[in-house]
């Protein structure tokens, strides 16, 4: 089976020094549905095998989403931290480096870079950090705090890795790192996965959809930074204002999290439920966006949305709020239109427009899918992260 579940007892099957090719050791909070872990998965696939060895170490827990790993030869630990200071889980982590002696341990966000310290002492030569997006519980990245703590471990880090500009400004100007140890790495999409053409999902709730029906929808989670109950909003007015003119708008949302209840109170309580399909976390999102006409991400934060990037790959566009990545994802009036954090009216205006002008969403949709390919392909992030690894590799001498 891809993605092997071990538990983090300190034995493995992996032999370390006997393949020759480096073991990147890739530390995440929790192996589970999201954007950082859909892009570590593509990571793993994609790097030849020839060059790289792979594990996944979860802090908590790993769920199926480990399924997602082609690979049969890496390995995923599930470390069982529980809340708030567990001292268990870092001697855990110590022993369990030591015996699969990683070449380089590659940690995410700041809740896993105090494991930086725990990689030194356990005599891991190249250490490695990456900023994904912004914390719920920081969703400015003005915390002092989490400054602290990044000042203090990104001293033992080798190199940082920014998915965004936003990201790659703050942590130099912000949080203070060496602008020489900070590189910016944008998420990539697999074009040829997801394109446009699929065939078309019909939720099962639904009345059969006709020419007048305009679907508009995300994935995300449902989390107070993504804010869904934004775009949950948006929907309800802008399908009122539409239902005037004859156009019959309807909105598609995946994805998990506290709000999802919440989101669909309000779809009921509007009297427009038969009209929005909410169905959670979906194994494999290609069918809903070939169902969609127009993507829409209202979140409060963004580092680079791998929603975004398939979406555009999909030939959708998008409307997506002003903040962090987006900005340099969407290209109002190219690829997309972006409109101010919160403002649920804003983003009606933008539905309600696109929604009522066929011409302008697929000639938006034919822009937003070139930019894909031309500058977010996942051949050229995976070729990104081997020229990486293989610099810091080389400058440590774990490779000549």
């Amino acid at each position: 089976m891809s993605g092997n579940l071990v538990a983090a007892s300190g034995e493995s099957a992996l032999s370390p020094g006997a393949h020759g090719r480096p073991l990147i050791a890739h530390i995440v909070f929790r192996f589970d549905y999201g954007g950082l872990e859909n892009g570590l998965v593509n990571l793993i696939n994609g790097l030849p095998e020839r060059d790289f060895r792979h594990c996944v170490i979860a802090l908590t827990e790993a769920s199926e989403f480990r399924k997602r790993i082609a690979r049969p030869d890496v390995e995923v630990h599930q470390l069982r931290k529980q809340p708030g200071k567990d001292p268990g889980a870092y001697w855990r982590l110590y022993k369990l480096l030591r015996t699969l002696r990683p070449d380089v341990v590659h940690t995410r966000n700041v809740g896993t870079l105090d494991c930086a310290l725990v990689a030194l002492l356990a005599g891991v030569p190249v250490r490695i950090h990456g900023e994904h997006g912004w914390d719920v519980h920081d969703p400015d990245g003005t915390s002092r705090k989490f400054i602290a703590i990044r000042r203090l471990f990104g001293r033992l880090v080798h190199g940082f890795v920014a998915v965004s500009s936003d990201l790659e400004r703050w942590l130099q100007e912000r949080v203070g790192i060496a602008a020489h140890k900070v590189r910016r790495i944008c998420n990539g999409v697999d074009t040829a996965r997801f394109a446009p053409g699929g065939v078309r999902l019909q939720p099962p709730s639904w009345a059969p959809l006709t020419q007048a029906s305009v679907v508009m929808g995300s994935v995300t989670r449902f989390s107070e930074i993504k804010d869904p109950l934004n775009t949950v909003r948006a929907f309800i007015t802008a399908r009122e204002r539409l239902l005037q003119s004859g156009i019959d708008l309807r909105l598609i949302m995946a994805g998990d999290g506290s709000l999802l209840s919440a989101a669909l109170q309000i779809v009921r309580d509007s009297g427009h439920a038969a009209a929005a399909w909410l169905p959670g976390s979906l194994e494999d999102v290609r069918p809903l966006l070939s169902a969609l006409d127009l993507f829409v991400l209202g979140s409060r934060r963004e580092g680079i949305s791998n929603t975004v990037l398939e979406a555009m790959a999909t030939g959708l566009p998008v409307i997506a709020s002003r903040t962090g990545g987006n900005l340099e994802l969407v290209q109002p009036g190219r690829t997309g239109e972006l409109v101010e954090v919160g403002d649920s009216r804003a983003l009606a205006d933008v539905v309600v427009a696109y929604a009522s002008n066929p011409a302008l969403r697929k000639q938006h949709g034919t822009a937003a899918r070139e930019r894909a390919e031309r500058e977010y392909s996942l051949a050229r992030m995976l070729r990104d992260y081997d020229n990486l690894y293989r610099a810091h590799c080389k400058r440590m001498g774990v490779l000549a």
